[in-house]
């Protein structure tokens, strides 16, 4: 599986963007998706994970109400709705995936078998 991120920029506190990860080369619907962040000078953290269906969703509490996260199977892709943007969540956002079955979803960052490059979100105060 090969996950191909887009989407980053810069935006104003407040505002909304939406990342996209693209994925290729295994049966997509095989794993559960998650959404990591690292800022400069800190641990990368995991802030939203999907399951293999789509059906659970797992928030880090500090984008719970913010952000928004889905999946197409048909279309290989998985998708993270940002709104209300703070300058805290400037990073780089990653997208990784973890073979699974069943229902699971994880905001644990080592959960993660296989990573995309990374796409910069910068929020300016």
């Amino acid at each position: 599986l090969q996950l191909v991120e887009s989407g980053g920029g810069l935006v104003q506190a407040g505002g909304s963007l939406t990342l996209s990860c693209l994925a290729s080369g295994s049966r997509f619907n095989d794993y559960t998706i998650g959404w990591l962040r690292q800022a400069p000078g800190k641990e990368r953290e995991a802030v939203s994970s999907i399951s293999a269906s789509g059906r659970s969703t797992s928030y880090l509490p500090a984008v719970g109400g913010r952000f928004n996260i889905t999946r197409d199977n048909a279309k290989n892709m998985v998708s993270l709705q940002m709104n209300n943007l703070r300058p805290e969540d400037t990073a780089v956002y990653s997208c990784a995936a973890l073979r699974t079955r069943g229902e699971v979803t994880s905001i644990q960052r080592n959960s993660y078998q296989i990573w995309g490059r990374g796409t910069q979100v910068t929020v300016s105060s």
